[in-house]
């Protein structure tokens, strides 16, 4: 897992800059909530785990010589809120060479670190904006 902080500011409404590195992106809500400026806080969960998931595979794969062409990766939310995901795997593979394939899909960090037993600590900063009170008008001499 990379160490670089993921820092988010807030925009216009709901819209959210998200910023890791040198790199920026927009998370929002679809209207009415947001002007659906970016994809949502679920989507991009999503996105993590389905592009971890295709890297874990294109990885395994690479390290075996495997002919792997080409690996695509989806990922929704069902009906309960569970989370499916599809990988499709294209490329003269047998079915062991499959099978080990989808056995690292279901290693790839973010999956662990989703369905593991996660810790978030929450670190509050607070800060008080100070009110400035005009000075009093100088007495009449």
């Amino acid at each position: 897992m990379t160490g670089r902080t993921v820092s988010v500011r807030e925009g216009g409404r709901l819209a959210r800059t998200v910023t890791v590195g040198p790199h920026q992106l927009t998370a929002d809500e679809p209207e009415p909530l947001g002007a659906d400026t970016g994809p949502t806080p679920g989507e991009l969960l999503l996105a993590a785990l389905a592009s971890c998931t295709s890297m874990a595979v294109r990885a395994y794969a690479a390290r075996q010589g495997w002919a792997l062409d080409h690996v695509v990766v989806d990922a929704r939310f069902g009906p309960r809120g569970q989370i499916v995901k599809h990988v499709r795997l294209t490329g003269e593979l047998d079915p062991t060479q499959v099978e080990r394939l989808l056995k690292a899909a279901g290693r790839c960090p973010v999956q662990r670190l989703i369905t593991g037993d996660v810790t978030v600590t929450t670190v509050p900063t607070v800060v008080t904006t100070v009110r400035r009170i005009a000075a009093p008008a100088p007495l009449p001499e």
